[in-house]
């Protein structure tokens, strides 16, 4: 079931305890940006299918990236997109935005999401699995 625009990003709103809706929509478009240029295949259509139509449509347009990047590097290529942002903030971001990802989509499709990308993204989800 998708979700409604305006819901999703109160839920990013309250993850990231930002103070607007902008700061919010801000960070979720640079995130799942980045993120589709992660995901290939069904994953991605899934995902995009369970998200509101214009953030369906930035992750199924992603930002280019030559190679999946590690967590770390995903973290400062969202610093690097939003503007007066650190590594920090942008940990804030990222983790703001994925989880609310994750409690959108369910534990099957998460599951999905993680085979896809390299080892470490279940923290910025919020997910943290066994090891």
């Amino acid at each position: 079931m998708t979700l409604r625009r305006e819901a999703f990003l109160d839920h990013v709103k309250e993850r990231g305890e930002y103070d607007t809706l902008k700061e919010a929509e801000r960070a979720t478009r640079v995130v799942l940006a980045l993120l589709g240029a992660h995901l290939v295949g069904e994953v991605r259509a899934q995902l995009a299918a369970r998200l509101p139509d214009e953030f369906a449509l930035i992750l199924l347009n992603p930002l280019q990236s030559a190679e999946p990047l590690p967590p770390e590097r995903f973290v400062r290529a969202t610093a690097a997109w939003i503007e007066g942002a650190t590594e920090q903030t942008a940990t804030w971001d990222v983790s703001a935005v994925l989880s609310a990802v994750a409690d959108t989509v369910g534990d099957d499709l998460l599951g999905q999401i993680l085979l896809q990308l390299p080892v470490g993204y279940d923290l910025l989800f919020g997910r943290p699995q066994p090891t």
